[in-house]
């Protein structure tokens, strides 16, 4: 009687059936996500009060987005990885709003541990999701690694980074996260369409 071994491939079913039926969440988060990445993208970052309280409200929503969606679809792989995530893009959007007065260089090094912080988190989310085969998992892989590779440009430039990197970057950053999300969507999706009940 191989108890372990049932209990695991139940589970794994359950998860994988748990992100099929949440695909639209994903979906939504996903688009919020590359709309705030494009607004971010086409508003140019004039002055620093601007763009701080700009960056201030996109870290807020759309941490407030994944944590909503991150809630609603607790059961699937990830979870944790995904809350730390949301809670973070909300903390960032606090401390813009408490000292909008810093100057570009204190947001910009803030802007660095940001993307240090949710690309680590990106990249386990991604492994979690490799684990529990939940496919696509490769899109949040990319975007965790392209967060780094963001942080590490905008630290080699500095100061002069914080001139342009702040709103250029944050938008590249949920763009990349966004499409990932509604990859992996679209993914659950189809998956859900082409694994209907069958007769056993």
């Amino acid at each position: 009687m191989s108890m372990g071994s049932g209990d695991a491939s139940q589970l794994q079913r359950a998860l994988a059936q748990s992100v099929r039926e949440h695909w639209v969440l994903f979906l939504i988060e996903g688009i919020v996500l590359v709309v705030l990445g494009l607004l971010a993208i086409v508003i140019p970052p004039i002055a620093t009060i601007a763009v701080t309280i700009f960056l201030g409200w996109l870290f807020l929503i759309s941490g407030i987005v994944g944590l909503i969606t991150t809630f609603w679809a607790r059961h699937a792989p990830g979870f944790w990885w995904s809350l730390l995530s949301a809670v973070l893009a909300i903390a960032a959007g606090i401390v813009l709003f408490a000292w909008p007065l810093r100057g570009a260089v204190s947001l910009t090094l803030l802007l660095i541990v940001f993307f240090i912080i949710e690309g680590v988190l990106s990249i386990m989310y991604a492994l979690e999701h490799k684990k529990e085969l939940s496919g696509r998992w490769g899109w949040m892989l990319i975007s965790g690694i392209i967060d780094l590779i963001l942080a590490a440009i905008i630290w080699g430039g500095l100061p002069g980074t914080a001139e342009w990197a702040l709103g250029l970057l944050v938008g590249i950053n949920m763009l990349f996260g966004g499409s990932a999300m509604i990859a992996m969507a679209l993914h659950a999706r189809t998956a859900d369409a082409t694994t209907a009940p069958k007769a056993l």
